[in-house]
């Protein structure tokens, strides 16, 4: 089967975890003309989510980037369950997007591997965790990859679409094929500690942390550094601030056990998720964005 059909195959999908990386997938997925349903435990978050896909929409719109038409179809296509049995009913693909710890991973895989049939793609969209521990927990973990979205979801185009040693062919090519049906650019990755880009991303962010602990330069000027020096798109600090702090925290902590010291998290980053400075999200991290709000 080709491509197009892997991708035309999936009419129906579900997004569980209403976060910001859940909400965005949704986005994605309702705009490439797929009937999704969001996911979450409370109402709230739920309603939530929807709300900043209309106004990811609403922008869109505004800056041109979207038709009135393309917003009120994936609108149409969108809707919202905090019961999981609804929210997976008739779905050909499941997308996993709820916090990263392993055994809340594990019960909602062996929770779905019960309920749907193995013909049904599974998917996590974990940054680091082992996509085959996950998928040990579900029935036919055949079916079972990792398809990695990045930050902003609706505008970054890379997909890592990570692939167990019991993955089947099927499995990585459909992921693939709905990547691009999605608009993104897919990359094949096999199931490894951090992947690709989690992996080189940890490890420029931790050394420049370091540097900010030792003094060798501002947060700003490491980031400039790197977006003036070597073309990044944006500096390995601010990124951190982006991500969270907590979160590249629990990252470096993971990938630290299973490839070594290299990974250490730098004592900086530890004290600053202790003061609660986890970047953009509590409105400081390495950059002070209250003021940057204000």
């Amino acid at each position: 089967m080709s491509d197009q059909d892997l991708a035309a195959s999936i009419q129906r999908a579900a997004v569980l975890g209403a976060g910001t990386m859940g909400h965005g997938i949704a986005q994605v997925l309702a705009m490439s003309g797929i009937e999704t349903c969001l996911f979450d435990i409370s109402e709230e978050a739920v309603a939530d989510g929807l709300a900043k896909i209309a106004g990811n929409l609403d922008k869109g719109v505004a800056r041109g980037k979207v038709s009135e038409e393309d917003k009120a179809g994936a609108v149409a296509r969108l809707s919202g369950a905090v019961d999981l049995e609804r929210a997976i009913e008739g779905v050909q693909v499941v997308v996993e997007a709820v916090p990263e710890r392993m055994e809340l991973k594990r019960d909602l895989f062996g929770r779905l591997g019960a309920a749907l049939g193995p013909e049904v793609l599974l998917a996590t969209n974990t940054s680091s965790l082992s996509i085959t521990e996950i998928a040990d927990a579900t029935a036919h973990p055949e079916r079972v990859v990792g398809m990695h979205f990045f930050n902003p979801v609706h505008i970054m185009k890379l997909v890592e679409v990570v692939r167990t040693e019991r993955s089947s062919d099927e499995a990585a090519e459909k992921a693939i094929a709905l990547a691009r049906r999605m608009g993104k650019d897919p990359i094949d990755v096999r199931d490894a500690p951090g992947f690709a880009s989690s992996r080189l991303g940890i490890a420029i962010g931790m050394e420049a942390i370091r540097m900010v602990e030792e003094n060798v330069a501002s947060a700003e000027d490491i980031d400039k550094a790197m977006v003036l020096g070597y073309g990044f798109p944006m500096g390995p600090l601010k990124l951190t601030d982006l991500v969270g702090l907590d979160v590249r925290l629990a990252i470096a902590e993971y990938l630290s056990g299973e490839l070594g010291e290299r990974f250490s998290p730098p004592a900086l980053l530890r004290e600053k998720v202790a003061r609660g400075e986890l970047g953009k999200k509590s409105g400081k991290g390495f950059y002070d964005w209250e003021v940057t709000r204000g």
